[in-house]
């Protein structure tokens, strides 16, 4: 009986293809058939994986090239650490031995990261619990564990791997990690500037060698990305002053022996300083050169700017989109004259064929059904491509606001010039909200909140919400729908039906109440794409139930007009929303108009705010930011204007710095342990006027939601009795906030002090609130 036996051990792949090619003479086998084939060897590896990566099966034909074969196969799994055939007569055996799997994996001496966000990392690279483990891993392994913490900028950071065997051919691993002290940039230098200091080139920088925020900002820690980003700021920098030439020759980072501190020089050469001499247009375009002059923002006489000549492209590749052509090619050419430091500049335009949209395709909608994003495109199938269009459909679509992105993207149709199709994909999000907690704001004290909000009811892109809220001075449920496309071109219908329990707000403790539960319709009517018109209607009813604290003014409205009064109160409003975002505008304007009027029941009024917010981008960090608000009410028919419908200032959302609802007229109480104290009642008119000065908070990192401001608060109260309202009635304030669009609400808190008050105002210098806006 003929046995032959070979095998490999611990060879790398290139080491096995030459072993294989050495040892084959010495190997050689006649072929034969296959009568069986046995494993010898396995643990835990299933034989039927072996057999699945052998190249033959019983009965086959064996011989040398296909030993060959079968030992690579299965070195390949990963799972064996030697391979062996042995030929006895017509049986062939396979013999393994396994590689040892990792039982566990644990670390020692971590202070710095989580446990599990470093398994995550050795996981990626192929290192966990029951996965076969080898010494190249561990290697592998400890390389990762050291990039984690160099990108910590820790690079002191030693780690020693301990293996221990443990029954049934496992091990356990042990990472001990001594991680040293954080490297932090000790020094920062520019060499090669000329035009602009040092100071001024290292302020444009994250990158910093400490402050007194560091510790949270942790700007002093070096980053490769970060620095990469600081040099396109430099490079930004110089390039949109005139230097065109502008170049960084190199970057050098420098470790300290002690691996504790590190140093950072940027060699740079800037350059002349370049002047726009002319900019001229050749080439094709549609005989409107005179518009398309009109975009260029390159002018001649200037300096040089980069940002422009970008712009500048862009906006005739846009512009041509708007007129069919998707495929435009614009380039900018440049003649530099380095003698009396100059650039001309050419525009050359080659439209290349109007093409239309054969098909709109949709995709990621796993729930929202396409009709409802369909119905927000302005760019249709069939028709021209226009780019103002796609773009617009886009934005219609992410407004929506049931999608975390929304990206659109134009391919040709194979074959045909003239043809694009048009996929616009979406990433939906939950849009339903379950809500229950508390609350607790210095106006309304301790609230409990609860409500239930499907923004996408059934992917039909309806709302409907249930909401309870219940506080000192502010009580509600309130059940609302909304058809945001109740007829096809776009007019939305809303119903709500609420029961609202209502105090003004004051700390003298009384416990009387307005209690008004009503019902109402709204139709929003779109007119433009930034333009609504509101008409709603509505049939509500307030009850002034009495109890101690009831002010004078709301008795005497009592006596006069009964406790109860039944309104029907006719809405007419409108909206103009310009501003880039919802949440955290930077720039253009927002414009509401909104009129109530009683048509029907006991009272006859008439009430209209106005409000206007105007955002101006300094530059992309900092936003000047203004709002202004009127309130006037008038009584109708002989009738005085009723008190609960009032204007209060004050305040969150007025004039910070001043208590909550205090400023304009007040009422002496009628009876109690405070009988005959003023308390405040609102007034037929009002007027508030506010600026801030907005900034990102410092290490928000991409939170662009969290923000500090500075801000000037103006505004003031008045009652029908006060027969002119003028300027030397206002109060004013000055002070500092921060906002935060959290995971409870819109968050905002502001310290502020009065500069102008009068005697008896009531002032409360530290306000938050949940769920205020500007």
């Amino acid at each position: 009986m003929k046995i032959k036996s070979f095998g490999l051990r611990g060879l790398t792949l290139s080491a096995l293809a030459t072993t294989l090619l050495a040892a084959l003479p010495a190997w050689a086998v006649d072929p034969f058939t296959l009568r069986d084939i046995r494993v010898e060897g396995l643990q835990r590896v299933e034989p039927g994986t072996v057999f699945a990566s052998l190249p033959f099966r019983i009965g086959d034909q064996y011989n040398d090239d296909k030993g060959s074969t079968a030992i690579r196969s299965l070195f390949g799994l990963g799972l064996f650490s030697d391979v062996r055939l042995q030929v006895n007569g017509d049986v062939l055996v396979v013999i393994v031995e396994e590689r040892p799997t990792v039982a566990d994996i644990s670390f020692s001496g971590i202070k710095e990261f989580d446990d599990t966000v470093l398994k995550k990392a050795l996981r990626d690279i192929g290192l966990t619990d029951g996965r076969p483990f080898d010494k190249a891993l561990a290697d592998r392994a400890e390389q990762e564990l050291k990039r984690q913490y160099i990108n910590r900028s820790m690079y002191a950071a030693q780690i020693v791997t301990t293996v221990t065997p443990s029954e049934r051919n496992r091990v356990n691993l042990n990472f001990s990690v001594v991680e040293g002290d954080v490297a932090k940039i000790r020094e920062i230098r520019i060499v090669g500037n000329r035009a602009f200091s040092e100071s001024t080139l290292r302020n444009l920088f994250d990158l910093d060698t400490g402050g007194w925020l560091s510790w949270y900002t942790k700007s002093d820690r070096y980053s490769r990305a970060k620095l990469n980003a600081d040099i396109e700021t430099l490079r930004s920098y110089y390039l949109t002053r005139g230097y065109l030439e502008f170049r960084i020759d190199s970057t050098q980072v420098a470790i300290a022996p002690d691996k504790e501190s590190m140093s950072i020089t940027l060699n740079i050469t800037e350059g002349d300083r370049y002047v726009v001499k002319s900019v001229a247009l050749e080439g094709e375009y549609l005989g409107r050169e005179e518009e398309f002059k009109s975009l260029v923002t390159l002018r001649a006489g200037e300096a040089y700017n980069a940002e422009d000549e970008t712009s500048t492209v862009k906006a005739f590749t846009d512009y041509f989109g708007a007129f069919g052509y998707a495929f435009a090619q614009v380039e900018a050419s440049r003649d530099i004259d380095r003698v009396n430091k100059q650039v001309a500049f050419v525009l050359r335009a080659q439209p290349a064929r109007r093409v239309y949209v054969r098909r709109i395709n949709v995709e990621g909608n796993n729930r929202t059904r396409d009709e409802v994003i369909r119905r927000e495109f302005r760019q249709l199938e069939s028709a021209w491509y226009d780019s103002d269009r796609i773009r617009l459909s886009r934005d219609r679509v992410d407004r929506l606001g049931f999608f975390t992105s929304v990206e659109v993207d134009t391919q040709p149709v194979p074959g045909t010039p003239d043809q694009v199709d048009m996929t616009i994909t979406v990433a939906e999000k939950p849009t339903g909200n379950l809500t229950l907690g508390a609350g607790y704001s210095q106006a309304d004290k301790l609230s409990i909140i609860a409500g239930i909000r499907q923004e996408n009811v059934f992917g039909s892109g309806n709302y409907l919400g249930v909401d309870v809220n219940t506080s000192d001075y502010n009580r509600q449920v309130v059940i609302s729908t909304v058809d945001p496309y109740f007829t096809p071109d776009g007019v939305s219908r809303s119903f709500d039906v609420y029961y609202r329990t209502t105090q003004p707000y004051t700390e003298q403790g009384g416990d009387y109440r307005l209690i008004t539960p009503g019902v109402s319709v709204k139709f929003g009517v779109p007119f433009t794409e930034q333009d609504t018109v509101f008409f709603g209607i509505g049939i509500e009813q307030t009850k002034i139930e009495p109890g101690t604290g009831l002010p004078q003014a709301y008795q005497q409205y009592s006596n006069t007009f009964g406790e109860t009064s039944s309104s029907v109160p006719l809405t007419i409003g409108w909206s103009r929303d310009g501003r880039d975002s919802a949440l955290v505008p930077t720039q253009g304007r927002l414009q509401r108009f909104n009129t109530e009027i009683g048509v029907g029941g006991d009272t006859r009024y008439l009430k209209a705010n106005y409000q206007i917010q105007q955002y101006i981008p300094l530059t992309k960090q900092y936003t000047l930011a203004f709002n202004g608000e009127l309130g006037y009410g008038k009584g109708l028919g002989g009738r005085p204007f009723p008190l609960f419908k009032n204007f209060y200032g004050g305040g969150l959302g007025s004039v910070r710095g001043f208590d909550q609802g205090t400023l304009g007229p007040t009422s002496p109480i009628m009876s109690g342990v405070q009988a005959g104290e003023l308390v405040n009642i609102g007034g037929n008119r009002s007027m508030a006027f506010s600026a801030e000065f907005i900034t990102p908070f410092p290490g928000a990192g991409n939170d662009r939601t969290l923000r500090m401001f500075g801000f000037i608060d103006v505004g003031n109260v008045y009652g029908e009795n006060d027969t002119r309202a003028n300027a030397t009635d206002l109060r004013a304030s000055v002070g500092v906030g921060l906002s935060w669009i959290s995971p409870v609400g819109p968050l905002r808190f502001a310290i502020a002090n009065p500069i102008r008050k009068f005697p008896g105002d009531r002032i409360q210098k530290f306000q938050f609130q949940i769920g205020t806006s500007f």
